[in-house]
Parts: C-alpha cells; structure tokens; sequence
C-alpha cells in the first residue's frame, strides 16, 4: 500500500531536531525557520518536554473522558492564567480545524442563526464548516459548499457593520493574524469596530488563533495587540509543540448543554502532559518575551533588504512579499543554505521559527538568506 499523495513533497527525510535546527537522515543539519508550520513553540525535543511526556506515557496515557482527568483542569487553570482569559471555560479536542468546527457549532447553538461571516484569504481548517469558513474554492468540495458563508474584505469597516445590521449573523470568524493569506494584520480600528457590532448584534465572535497564538507575535493572543476581547478563540498547533492538540476557549455567556460537544480522544493524558511541559518553558524560559524581542530585530533587518517588497507581521509571524514568485528562492534557501521557511500563496515566503529562536540564531538566517537574494 502506498501513501494518498496529498502534499508535494521536498526530497528530504527529517529524523532528528533539536532547539531551532534538525538533521535528516544523512546528517545535515537544518536550521528551522519554520517550525513544522508553527506547531513547534518550544523548540525540539526540549528535555523538560521530553521528561514530562516520557513520565506520563509510563504511567497511564489514556483513558475515557467519561471519568475525571485532573490534569485537564490543571491545563485549564494554567492557560487561562498565562492568556488572561481565567474567567473562561475550556473545550480540549485535537485539531484546529475541529475546535473551528465546534466554536462555529457552538455559536450556532447560542444564538439560532445559521449564518457566518469569514474574510478573503482566511484559512480555518479542512473540516466540513471549517473549510467552507476557509476562503479558498480549491477545497471546498460541492458537500460543504452550503452556503453558510458571506466572505468580506479584510479591514473594510463599512461592509462589515453592513452585513451584521442584516440581524441574521450567527457568528463571525477571523485570525488574529492571517498566516496561509499571506500574514495580513488586522488594523486595531476595524477590530474594534468588529467588537463592537458583533454585541450590538448578538453574533458571537470567535477569534481564529491556532497560528497566531500561543505567544506567536508577542503576545499570547494575536487579537491582545488590537486590545479587544473574543467571545471564543480557538488554538492548535503551538499548544502541545507537536502533540497532536487543540481547544477552545469559551466565553462565560455560554452555558455548557450536555451532549451538545464531545470528543473521543480530547485531552487526553498524554496530550495534557504535553500541553503543561509547554506551558512551563514558555514561562521559565520568557519566550513571550524573546518572540517579540526577537522578531522586532528579524522585521528591521528584513526591511533594509530592497528586494523585498513588503515585511510583514508580529513577533516570529513574519511575512517576506517579493515581485516574482519565491519558489525557487525558497529552494535555493533549503538546498544551498539549509535553512526551513514556509509559504503563502506564491509570492510570500513565511517565517515561523520556534519561540525560542537566540538573536544569534536569526544573524546567521539573515546572512544565510543574504547569500541566496
């Protein structure tokens, strides 16, 4: 049997990591501007997580959810105490698309409506409403095209208050930074504005963090840099550094319904572990703190290079915007300097290193990419 071939695939098999580099199978090493698609916050293999999973998995790494895990309430407490969200409750599952999918479910229970409003370019996951949420027609198979979905243009105010007047809104979904959409920023204005009209119309806001969370741009949430509150934010990627995990974080205004969520193997033993051991590092080790010192340094010298077009983004979120497509750019960067980046669309190289990127780590990536422009 052969693998569904749904990726294009570099010739390259990743065997080992370790901080912000890896080494494939015949000994090189790589340095990670890319983070496994921003799903490494701590880095790799970090000894602490490393000792906390290997400890759980010894001793029990999963069980129902139809008996009491403490360790969930332990994740709960020390993520709302982290982002700031502590009055909050929390729905651990284990994709970004599927706390999407029960955020946009969840709001539909609330308020009766059926209606959603997205943004060109959004990515929100490949599940059934997560893809049709997902601004992009190439996924959204004829199934899921329901037409659930009114798409506006990011940061048109007037659009915006336009649609939600029309009182039939179920919800709104944005990301605190779009990342697949070329890391477009949200302007504090029209986050606001977007507050303001989702009370006044009784549509729930959820706010999109799996890529931008989890201390990404410099905060813990994206949308604290626009100063504004979400009715729900999901998050992914980043919450586990590569355990599998996902959650949603949910505004007291909903009240909790038995039978109306659930998950098999949501927040799991081993999930939870995992999910803690990164909250430790990122406050032991301040990486908060060092994304924004770190990214601030990244974006400045990144704008002195003339033949980038446009630098965008916040904190290790950073989008490059060339003329030209970049792919073979990007290739060259891989093959001649060894060095991981991601990419939106075909002209924006993403960087999205592990939050525990040193400044001499991000020299030696600037002089690296200094050689292949």
């Amino acid at each position: 049997m052969n693998l569904f071939d749904v990726y294009p695939l570099f010739d390259i098999n990743i065997v080992k990591g370790k901080g912000c580099h890896v080494w494939d199978e015949n000994g090189t090493e790589y340095l990670d501007l890319y983070g496994g698609h921003a799903v490494i916050s701590i880095g790799h293999a970090h000894p602490h997580y490393v000792e906390m999973i290997s400890k759980q998995v010894a001793t029990l790494g999963f069980y129902s959810n139809s008996v009491i895990n403490k360790l969930q309430q332990e994740v709960a407490e020390r993520l709302g105490k982290a982002c700031g969200y502590d009055d909050y409750s929390l729905f651990l599952i284990n994709s970004g698309a599927e706390a999407n999918e029960n955020a946009l479910k969840l709001a539909s229970f609330y308020n009766g409506r059926t209606r959603v409003v997205s943004f060109n370019k959004a990515f929100h996951g490949r599940t059934s409403l997560a893809v049709e949420v997902t601004n992009n027609p190439k996924i959204i198979a004829p199934i899921n095209d329901c037409g659930h979905v009114t798409y506006l243009p990011l940061n048109d105010i007037e659009a915006m208050k336009a649609e939600l007047a029309k009182g039939d809104v179920c919800a709104v979904i944005i990301e605190g930074i779009q990342g697949v959409g070329g890391i477009q920023l949200p302007t504090d204005e029209f986050m606001h504005a977007l507050r303001e009209a989702c009370t006044e119309h009784n549509t729930v806001l959820v706010l999109d963090e799996i890529q931008s969370g989890y201390g990404r741009s410099g905060k813990f949430f994206a949308h604290q840099h626009n100063g504004i509150k979400a009715d729900i934010i999901t998050v992914a990627k980043g919450i586990g550094n590569g355990f599998p995990m996902a959650g949603a974080l949910i505004s007291p205004m909903f009240t909790p319904v038995y039978g109306q969520l659930g998950t098999t193997f949501g927040g799991n033993h081993l999930a939870c572990s995992a999910a803690l051991a990164v909250l430790d590092v990122i406050e032991q080790e301040n990486l908060i703190e060092n994304t924004a010192k770190v990214g601030d340094y990244l974006m400045t010298e990144l704008k002195k290079f003339p033949q980038i077009k446009e630098v965008r983004g916040r904190g290790l979120m950073i989008g490059l915007e060339f003329e030209e497509p970049i792919k073979e750019l990007r290739l060259k960067l891989l093959k001649e300097q060894h060095v991981f980046t991601g990419v939106s669309g075909t002209n924006v190289i993403r960087l999205l290193p592990p939050l525990c990127l040193s400044m001499e780590e991000a020299k030696e990536f600037l002089e690296r990419f200094k050689k292949v422009l």
